[in-house]
């Protein structure tokens, strides 16, 4: 099962994602580690002094399979209180083991032989994985770069959404380009979905970090979309606590329901301390962790967008997440002749890591083609990191 979904190598091992491949190389060069998107400072400290409290409370065991109540009900108070979404907390949410879980389950759930999800291009690598571990046929439709921006091909999505389109897998905001959807972007694939019966799976793990003007809009909150739409999300990106792996969907009760089917013999349940703190969280209490933590990384995106720009890159000014997308064609050579081997050189060249755009894209679309030699840089680490990798990218410019 695993080869056939191609995540073996020749040698029948385990193929390391790209992020894990990058930071080891970052690791055993020294290099400043710009690639994988994991913070390198800890969230709130109140909020982890709540698990801790629950540990010594004794919170040590199997928590419900649907999550907590506690959870549930925060939840479902903060998609009333954010978006004007009301959902049943008892039948219309799911906690689960991070969002990476949530997607698998709701793939596997939802999905199979035959059954075609359209996703954007490029695309979270797991997205990718999670369709082939269902047997489904993966159809990608174009992000691209234009206008200092990745903008959705809505011709093409009008193209690739046809009679066995199951599910539209949608991202936003969006890792790799930090491209937020627009209204009129999520409406047209509101009308793609309606039109043909699909289910629309939206991955907005990144809601809560959008700057200056952009705007998270869930597509749930569209007219007609409420009853055909699975809403994922986790508490790791909003409170730098990736390690912890509490996600959720939100949905129908229908929808949540098979996916609980699916997700009681994943991990059937796990993070029961943390159940609670992230419940506190999602509150009004987190209200403005969440608001510190977004100015904190537009003022680190402007930094590092200065540096890769000073140094000779064409950079994309992203709206959300915690990613600058660059073209590296500038720095490009013979023997480092594209996107995926300039992030292979560039750690023990200059002693900063990044991860080729190549790596998030379907192998041989256009897409791929068009941002062949394009990498994605995270800014969120701590300014003397970021600082470090400016100085050091600078001799890319010297050299």
């Amino acid at each position: 099962m695993a080869a056939a979904c191609g995540l073996l190598d020749a040698n029948g091992s385990a193929k390391p994602t790209i992020f894990a491949e990058m930071s080891a190389l970052a690791a055993r060069t020294s290099a400043a580690n710009l690639g994988q998107g994991f913070p390198d400072e800890d969230g709130p400290e109140w909020i982890r002094e709540v698990a801790i409290e629950a540990i010594r409370a004794g919170v040590n065991q199997y928590p419900p399979g649907r999550g907590t109540a506690e959870l549930r009900q925060a939840i479902a108070a903060h998609q009333a209180r954010r978006y004007g979404i009301e959902l049943d907390a008892d039948t219309e949410v799911l906690v689960t083991t991070g969002a990476t879980e949530a997607l698998a389950a709701a793939l596997l759930a939802l999905t199979g032989p035959g059954d075609e999800v359209v996703t954007l291009d490029p695309f979270y690598d797991s997205h990718a994985a999670c369709i082939a571990m269902a047997g489904a046929t993966h159809v990608t439709v174009p992000l691209e770069p234009h206008d200092g921006g990745f903008r959705l091909d809505t011709d093409a999505l009008r193209r690739a959404v046809g009679p066995r389109t199951r599910v539209i897998l949608v991202n936003t905001p969006h890792n790799p380009t930090g491209t937020v959807l627009t209204r009129d972007e999520l409406r047209a694939i509101a009308a793609e979905a309606q039109r043909v019966g699909a289910i629309v799976v939206t991955d907005e793990v990144y809601e809560h970090l959008v700057f200056d003007d952009a705007e998270h809009v869930p597509i749930a909150s569209l007219p007609g979309m409420r009853e055909r739409t699975l809403t994922i999300s986790s508490s790791g990106k909003t409170f730098s606590l990736t390690g912890w792996k509490v996600g959720w969907a939100t949905g129908p009760a229908a929808l949540i329901d098979a996916m609980l089917a699916v997700k009681q013999f994943l991990t059937f349940t796990s993070g029961a301390p943390f159940q609670g703190a992230i419940a506190e969280a999602l509150g009004e209490r987190g209200d403005a962790d969440v608001t510190a933590l977004r100015d904190t990384l537009a003022f680190r995106r402007d930094l590092l967008l200065a540096g890769l720009q000073s140094a000779g890159f064409e950079t994309v000014r992203p709206d959300g997440t915690y990613f600058v997308c660059a073209d590296a064609s500038p720095f490009l050579s013979g023997e480092v002749a594209d996107g995926a081997a300039f992030a292979r050189w560039l750690p023990e060249a200059i002693g900063v890591a990044c991860v080729p755009l190549s790596a998030f894209c379907r192998e041989g679309s256009p897409t791929a083609s068009a941002l062949a030699n394009w990498v994605r840089f995270t800014f969120v680490k701590r300014e003397d990191t970021l600082r470090t990798a400016i100085e050091r990218l600078a001799g890319l410019r010297l050299g």
